[in-house]
Protein backbone atom coordinates (compact mmCIF):
# COMPACT_ATOMS: atom_id res chain seq x y z
CA UNK A 1 0.00 0.00 0.00
CA UNK A 2 1.54 3.35 -0.69
CA UNK A 3 2.00 5.81 1.80
CA UNK A 4 -0.05 8.96 2.39
CA UNK A 5 2.86 11.42 3.14
CA UNK A 6 0.07 14.45 3.95
CA UNK A 7 -1.09 12.01 6.47
CA UNK A 8 2.30 10.68 8.49
CA UNK A 9 3.17 14.50 8.96
CA UNK A 10 -0.25 15.57 10.01
CA UNK A 11 -0.92 18.23 7.60
CA UNK A 12 -3.55 19.36 4.74
CA UNK A 13 -2.90 18.83 1.05
CA UNK A 14 -3.45 22.49 0.43
CA UNK A 15 -0.62 23.23 3.38
CA UNK A 16 1.78 25.23 2.49
CA UNK A 17 5.22 24.76 2.22
CA UNK A 18 5.94 26.55 5.83
CA UNK A 19 3.07 24.67 7.07
CA UNK A 20 4.78 21.34 5.95
CA UNK A 21 8.05 22.52 7.37
CA UNK A 22 6.91 23.34 11.05
CA UNK A 23 5.07 19.87 10.59
CA UNK A 24 8.07 18.33 9.99
CA UNK A 25 10.62 20.35 12.69
CA UNK A 26 7.47 18.84 15.52
CA UNK A 27 7.21 15.88 14.59
CA UNK A 28 10.89 15.31 13.90
CA UNK A 29 11.77 16.26 17.21
CA UNK A 30 9.28 14.31 18.92
CA UNK A 31 10.73 11.14 17.51
CA UNK A 32 14.17 11.57 17.26
CA UNK A 33 15.68 8.27 17.57
CA UNK A 34 18.39 9.75 20.37
CA UNK A 35 15.34 11.24 22.50
CA UNK A 36 14.03 9.13 25.00
CA UNK A 37 10.78 7.48 23.88
CA UNK A 38 12.14 7.92 20.29
CA UNK A 39 11.10 5.76 17.34
CA UNK A 40 13.88 5.35 14.87
CA UNK A 41 11.20 3.78 12.12
CA UNK A 42 8.81 6.57 12.40
CA UNK A 43 11.57 8.77 12.58
CA UNK A 44 12.69 7.72 8.98
CA UNK A 45 8.83 7.65 8.04
CA UNK A 46 8.48 11.47 8.80
CA UNK A 47 11.83 12.16 6.94
CA UNK A 48 11.09 10.13 3.42
CA UNK A 49 7.76 12.49 3.64
CA UNK A 50 9.12 15.73 4.02
CA UNK A 51 11.86 14.56 1.08
CA UNK A 52 8.73 14.47 -1.14
CA UNK A 53 6.60 17.03 0.08
CA UNK A 54 9.32 20.05 1.30
CA UNK A 55 10.43 19.75 -2.63
CA UNK A 56 8.37 21.81 -4.67
CA UNK A 57 8.84 19.48 -7.80
CA UNK A 58 8.90 15.96 -6.21
CA UNK A 59 5.68 17.40 -4.41
CA UNK A 60 3.65 18.00 -8.01
CA UNK A 61 4.96 14.58 -8.73
CA UNK A 62 3.51 12.94 -5.70
CA UNK A 63 0.26 15.20 -6.07
CA UNK A 64 -0.08 14.04 -9.90
CA UNK A 65 0.94 10.85 -9.51
CA UNK A 66 -0.78 9.19 -6.37
CA UNK A 67 -0.09 5.82 -5.38
CA UNK A 68 2.62 4.97 -8.54
CA UNK A 69 4.99 7.85 -7.21
CA UNK A 70 6.29 5.78 -4.20
CA UNK A 71 7.15 2.49 -6.56
CA UNK A 72 8.16 4.59 -9.45
CA UNK A 73 10.84 6.38 -7.32
CA UNK A 74 11.77 3.34 -6.02
CA UNK A 75 11.88 1.53 -9.08
CA UNK A 76 13.67 4.19 -11.21
CA UNK A 77 11.67 2.82 -13.79
CA UNK A 78 7.88 1.83 -14.61
CA UNK A 79 7.22 -0.85 -12.68
CA UNK A 80 4.43 -3.05 -14.23
CA UNK A 81 3.50 -1.36 -17.27
CA UNK A 82 3.56 2.11 -17.75
CA UNK A 83 2.91 2.27 -13.81
CA UNK A 84 0.69 5.63 -14.10
CA UNK A 85 2.94 7.38 -16.50
CA UNK A 86 2.60 8.07 -20.09
CA UNK A 87 4.27 8.18 -23.25
CA UNK A 88 2.52 11.96 -23.49
CA UNK A 89 3.83 12.35 -20.00
CA UNK A 90 7.47 11.94 -20.62
CA UNK A 91 6.95 13.73 -24.29
CA UNK A 92 6.22 17.02 -22.29
CA UNK A 93 9.54 17.31 -20.63
CA UNK A 94 11.61 17.00 -23.98
CA UNK A 95 13.24 19.86 -25.63
CA UNK A 96 11.02 19.45 -28.81
CA UNK A 97 7.82 18.94 -27.50
CA UNK A 98 5.83 16.04 -28.31
CA UNK A 99 7.45 13.10 -30.35
CA UNK A 100 5.66 14.24 -33.62
CA UNK A 101 7.82 12.29 -36.28
CA UNK A 102 9.46 9.37 -34.02
CA UNK A 103 11.31 9.06 -30.96
CA UNK A 104 13.98 6.43 -32.79
CA UNK A 105 14.65 9.12 -35.58
CA UNK A 106 15.64 12.66 -34.06
CA UNK A 107 17.68 13.50 -30.57
CA UNK A 108 15.95 14.76 -27.80
CA UNK A 109 17.53 16.42 -24.61
CA UNK A 110 15.69 15.65 -21.39
CA UNK A 111 15.16 17.61 -18.63
CA UNK A 112 15.09 14.98 -16.13
CA UNK A 113 14.80 17.37 -12.52
CA UNK A 114 13.56 15.09 -9.83
CA UNK A 115 12.12 12.40 -12.42
CA UNK A 116 15.91 11.45 -13.71
CA UNK A 117 15.97 8.92 -10.48
CA UNK A 118 12.12 7.32 -12.06
CA UNK A 119 13.47 6.60 -15.32
CA UNK A 120 17.19 5.89 -14.78
CA UNK A 121 16.74 2.31 -14.39
CA UNK A 122 14.61 1.74 -17.05
CA UNK A 123 16.82 3.80 -19.71
CA UNK A 124 20.06 1.98 -18.49
CA UNK A 125 21.40 4.43 -16.71
CA UNK A 126 21.86 6.61 -13.40
CA UNK A 127 20.71 10.27 -12.80
CA UNK A 128 23.03 12.82 -10.80
CA UNK A 129 21.55 15.49 -8.96
CA UNK A 130 21.77 19.10 -10.51
CA UNK A 131 23.86 21.21 -8.95
CA UNK A 132 21.38 23.01 -7.30
CA UNK A 133 20.61 20.09 -5.95
CA UNK A 134 24.13 18.92 -4.85
CA UNK A 135 24.69 22.18 -3.08
CA UNK A 136 21.93 22.08 -0.71
CA UNK A 137 23.10 18.55 -0.03
CA UNK A 138 26.40 19.54 1.20
CA UNK A 139 25.00 22.43 3.37
CA UNK A 140 26.11 21.16 7.20
CA UNK A 141 23.27 19.24 8.66
CA UNK A 142 20.78 20.48 11.75
CA UNK A 143 21.93 19.17 15.27
CA UNK A 144 18.85 18.54 17.73
CA UNK A 145 19.90 18.43 21.40
CA UNK A 146 18.75 18.59 24.87
CA UNK A 147 19.41 20.69 27.73
CA UNK A 148 19.04 20.56 31.65
CA UNK A 149 18.37 23.77 33.82
CA UNK A 150 17.88 24.41 37.04
CA UNK A 151 14.17 26.23 37.39
CA UNK A 152 15.63 29.53 38.15
CA UNK A 153 18.06 29.30 35.46
CA UNK A 154 14.53 28.73 33.32
CA UNK A 155 13.13 32.07 35.38
CA UNK A 156 15.92 34.18 35.41
CA UNK A 157 17.85 33.14 32.06
CA UNK A 158 21.66 31.75 32.54
CA UNK A 159 24.49 31.51 30.10
CA UNK A 160 25.45 27.61 29.92
CA UNK A 161 28.40 26.16 27.92
CA UNK A 162 27.10 22.80 25.71
CA UNK A 163 29.75 20.09 24.13
CA UNK A 164 29.13 18.55 21.17
CA UNK A 165 31.26 16.05 18.65
CA UNK A 166 30.39 17.60 15.27
CA UNK A 167 31.50 18.49 11.72
CA UNK A 168 33.48 22.13 12.67
CA UNK A 169 35.08 23.60 9.85
CA UNK A 170 38.97 23.22 9.10
CA UNK A 171 41.22 25.70 10.63
CA UNK A 172 43.46 25.27 8.02
CA UNK A 173 41.81 26.01 4.89
CA UNK A 174 39.24 27.82 6.81
CA UNK A 175 36.83 26.11 5.18
CA UNK A 176 37.80 25.89 1.73
CA UNK A 177 39.13 22.51 1.17
CA UNK A 178 42.68 23.78 -0.31
CA UNK A 179 46.22 23.42 1.34
CA UNK A 180 47.49 26.69 2.55
CA UNK A 181 49.06 28.44 -0.22
CA UNK A 182 47.99 26.81 -2.81
CA UNK A 183 45.11 27.69 -5.28
CA UNK A 184 41.63 27.61 -6.32
CA UNK A 185 41.52 27.14 -9.88
CA UNK A 186 38.52 26.66 -12.25
CA UNK A 187 37.74 23.21 -13.07
CA UNK A 188 39.04 21.81 -16.58
CA UNK A 189 36.39 19.22 -16.35
CA UNK A 190 33.84 21.13 -16.45
CA UNK A 191 35.24 24.32 -17.66
CA UNK A 192 33.21 25.91 -14.13
CA UNK A 193 29.58 24.70 -15.21
CA UNK A 194 29.62 22.05 -12.31
CA UNK A 195 27.80 20.01 -14.66
CA UNK A 196 28.73 17.63 -17.57
CA UNK A 197 26.78 16.40 -20.39
CA UNK A 198 26.44 12.37 -21.01
CA UNK A 199 25.27 10.53 -24.19
CA UNK A 200 23.50 7.71 -24.09
CA UNK A 201 22.37 5.30 -26.67
CA UNK A 202 19.31 3.28 -26.18
CA UNK A 203 17.24 1.35 -28.43
CA UNK A 204 14.62 4.54 -28.85
CA UNK A 205 17.25 7.00 -30.04
CA UNK A 206 19.90 9.15 -28.34
CA UNK A 207 19.33 10.59 -24.90
CA UNK A 208 21.42 12.95 -23.59
CA UNK A 209 21.54 13.83 -19.57
CA UNK A 210 23.58 16.84 -17.73
CA UNK A 211 24.59 15.61 -14.37
CA UNK A 212 26.98 17.29 -11.51
CA UNK A 213 30.87 17.08 -12.39
CA UNK A 214 32.61 14.20 -10.81
CA UNK A 215 36.02 16.07 -9.98
CA UNK A 216 34.37 19.48 -8.56
CA UNK A 217 31.23 17.92 -6.93
CA UNK A 218 29.16 21.12 -9.20
CA UNK A 219 31.07 24.09 -7.32
CA UNK A 220 32.48 24.85 -11.00
CA UNK A 221 36.07 25.08 -9.31
CA UNK A 222 38.69 23.00 -7.48
CA UNK A 223 41.58 22.95 -4.77
CA UNK A 224 44.75 22.66 -7.34
CA UNK A 225 46.24 20.90 -3.64
CA UNK A 226 43.36 19.41 -1.44
CA UNK A 227 43.84 20.45 2.20
CA UNK A 228 46.08 17.93 4.24
CA UNK A 229 44.28 18.64 7.73
CA UNK A 230 40.83 17.56 6.48
CA UNK A 231 41.36 15.85 3.01
CA UNK A 232 39.70 18.69 1.29
CA UNK A 233 36.12 18.74 2.56
CA UNK A 234 37.30 21.46 4.41
CA UNK A 235 35.55 20.19 7.32
CA UNK A 236 36.56 17.23 10.44
CA UNK A 237 34.75 15.87 13.09
CA UNK A 238 35.60 17.55 16.27
CA UNK A 239 34.18 18.41 20.01
CA UNK A 240 33.44 21.74 20.09
CA UNK A 241 32.31 24.12 23.22
CA UNK A 242 29.34 26.58 22.34
CA UNK A 243 28.22 28.69 24.71
CA UNK A 244 24.42 28.97 24.77
CA UNK A 245 22.35 32.24 26.51
CA UNK A 246 19.19 31.21 27.93
CA UNK A 247 16.70 33.60 27.70
CA UNK A 248 14.86 34.46 30.84
CA UNK A 249 11.49 32.99 30.74
CA UNK A 250 11.64 30.04 28.63
CA UNK A 251 9.92 27.05 30.14
CA UNK A 252 9.68 22.95 29.58
CA UNK A 253 9.87 21.97 26.28
CA UNK A 254 10.91 25.10 24.63
CA UNK A 255 13.28 24.89 22.02
CA UNK A 256 16.50 27.64 21.52
CA UNK A 257 17.81 27.68 17.64
CA UNK A 258 21.15 28.75 17.36
CA UNK A 259 22.15 29.66 13.51
CA UNK A 260 25.25 28.09 11.86
CA UNK A 261 26.00 25.97 14.71
CA UNK A 262 24.98 22.84 13.70
CA UNK A 263 27.36 20.60 11.46
CA UNK A 264 29.97 22.38 9.13
CA UNK A 265 28.89 22.81 5.75
CA UNK A 266 31.56 20.96 2.78
CA UNK A 267 33.88 22.91 1.17
CA UNK A 268 32.85 26.30 3.36
CA UNK A 269 29.14 25.76 2.27
CA UNK A 270 27.08 26.79 4.70
CA UNK A 271 26.39 25.14 8.55
CA UNK A 272 23.57 23.36 9.62
CA UNK A 273 21.75 24.58 12.81
CA UNK A 274 21.02 24.11 16.57
CA UNK A 275 18.00 23.38 17.74
CA UNK A 276 18.33 22.98 21.56
CA UNK A 277 15.26 21.78 23.74
CA UNK A 278 14.85 22.82 27.20
CA UNK A 279 14.18 19.96 30.15
CA UNK A 280 13.86 22.37 33.75
CA UNK A 281 14.15 20.88 36.14
CA UNK A 282 11.28 21.01 39.31
CA UNK A 283 11.94 23.33 42.34
CA UNK A 284 11.00 22.49 46.27
CA UNK A 285 9.37 25.76 46.57
CA UNK A 286 7.59 26.91 43.77
CA UNK A 287 5.42 25.73 41.09
CA UNK A 288 4.88 27.73 37.48
CA UNK A 289 1.83 27.62 35.60
CA UNK A 290 2.62 29.73 32.73
CA UNK A 291 4.30 32.69 33.69
CA UNK A 292 2.75 32.67 37.02
CA UNK A 293 4.35 31.08 40.15
CA UNK A 294 1.93 29.35 42.86
CA UNK A 295 2.64 29.03 46.31
CA UNK A 296 0.07 27.52 49.15
CA UNK A 297 0.86 28.99 53.16
CA UNK A 298 -1.16 27.70 56.08
CA UNK A 299 -2.19 29.93 58.73
CA UNK A 300 -3.62 29.71 62.21
CA UNK A 301 -7.09 30.00 63.12
CA UNK A 302 -6.84 33.39 64.58
CA UNK A 303 -4.99 34.85 62.03
CA UNK A 304 -7.46 34.07 59.69
CA UNK A 305 -9.89 35.58 62.17
CA UNK A 306 -8.55 38.72 62.98
CA UNK A 307 -6.46 39.67 60.37
CA UNK A 308 -2.42 39.40 60.37
CA UNK A 309 1.34 39.83 58.85
CA UNK A 310 2.88 37.15 56.94
CA UNK A 311 6.04 36.86 55.01
CA UNK A 312 5.61 34.88 52.05
CA UNK A 313 8.86 33.45 50.16
CA UNK A 314 8.92 34.92 46.21
CA UNK A 315 11.53 34.67 43.27
CA UNK A 316 12.64 37.81 44.54
CA UNK A 317 13.18 37.12 48.30
CA UNK A 318 10.38 37.68 51.05
CA UNK A 319 7.53 39.95 51.17
CA UNK A 320 5.11 40.59 53.29
CA UNK A 321 1.83 39.58 52.90
CA UNK A 322 -1.20 41.34 54.48
CA UNK A 323 -3.86 39.03 55.45
CA UNK A 324 -7.61 40.65 56.75
CA UNK A 325 -9.66 39.40 59.47
CA UNK A 326 -12.58 37.44 57.95
CA UNK A 327 -10.06 35.33 55.45
CA UNK A 328 -11.17 31.87 54.91
CA UNK A 329 -9.51 29.15 53.65
CA UNK A 330 -8.26 28.29 49.58
CA UNK A 331 -8.09 32.51 49.30
CA UNK A 332 -6.05 32.83 46.31
CA UNK A 333 -3.70 36.51 46.49
CA UNK A 334 -1.79 38.11 43.92
CA UNK A 335 1.55 39.47 44.35
CA UNK A 336 1.44 41.38 41.00
CA UNK A 337 5.01 41.00 38.93
CA UNK A 338 6.61 38.61 40.87
CA UNK A 339 6.03 35.78 38.43
CA UNK A 340 8.06 34.32 36.00
CA UNK A 341 9.90 37.31 32.97
CA UNK A 342 7.57 37.33 30.03
CA UNK A 343 9.57 35.21 27.09
CA UNK A 344 8.70 37.32 24.19
CA UNK A 345 7.36 40.44 26.03
CA UNK A 346 7.96 43.20 28.68
CA UNK A 347 6.79 42.39 32.19
CA UNK A 348 6.43 39.45 34.62
CA UNK A 349 3.69 36.96 35.35
CA UNK A 350 1.89 36.95 39.16
CA UNK A 351 2.99 35.33 42.47
CA UNK A 352 -0.07 33.29 43.51
CA UNK A 353 -0.62 32.87 47.55
CA UNK A 354 -3.39 30.15 48.85
CA UNK A 355 -4.12 30.36 52.03
CA UNK A 356 -4.83 27.52 53.81
CA UNK A 357 -6.24 27.88 57.40
CA UNK A 358 -5.04 24.95 59.93
CA UNK A 359 -7.83 23.39 62.29
CA UNK A 360 -6.21 23.45 64.89
CA UNK A 361 -5.82 20.34 67.24
CA UNK A 362 -5.13 19.26 70.67
CA UNK A 363 -6.66 21.68 72.54
CA UNK A 364 -6.39 22.82 76.47
CA UNK A 365 -9.57 22.75 78.46
CA UNK A 366 -9.28 26.86 78.21
CA UNK A 367 -8.89 27.25 74.66
CA UNK A 368 -11.91 24.83 74.26
CA UNK A 369 -14.06 26.37 76.44
CA UNK A 370 -13.38 29.83 74.68
CA UNK A 371 -14.21 28.10 71.32
CA UNK A 372 -17.68 26.88 73.05
CA UNK A 373 -18.27 30.75 74.55
CA UNK A 374 -17.61 31.86 70.48
CA UNK A 375 -19.86 29.10 69.06
CA UNK A 376 -22.94 29.45 71.42
CA UNK A 377 -22.49 33.59 70.45
CA UNK A 378 -22.80 32.86 66.78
Amino acid sequence: MAKDYYNILGVSKDASPEDIKKAYRKMAHQYHPDKAGGDEAKFKEINEAYQVLGNEEKRQQYDRYGQTFEQASRQGGFGGGTGGFSWEDISRGTSGGPFGGGFGRQNVEFDFGDLGDIFGDFFGFGRSSGSRRSRRARRGTDIQTEMEIDFREAVFGAEKIVELYKNIVCASCSGNGAEPGTKIETCKTCGGSGQVARVQQTILGTFQSVGVCPDCQGEGKKASKKCKACGGQGRFKATEKIKVKIPAGINEGETIRLAGKGEAGQRGAAAGDLYITMRVKPDEEFKREGDDILTEVNISFPQAALGDKIFVKTLDGEVILKIPAGTQSGKVFKLSGKGVPHLRSRGRGDHLVTVNVVTPTNLSRRQKELLEEFGREE
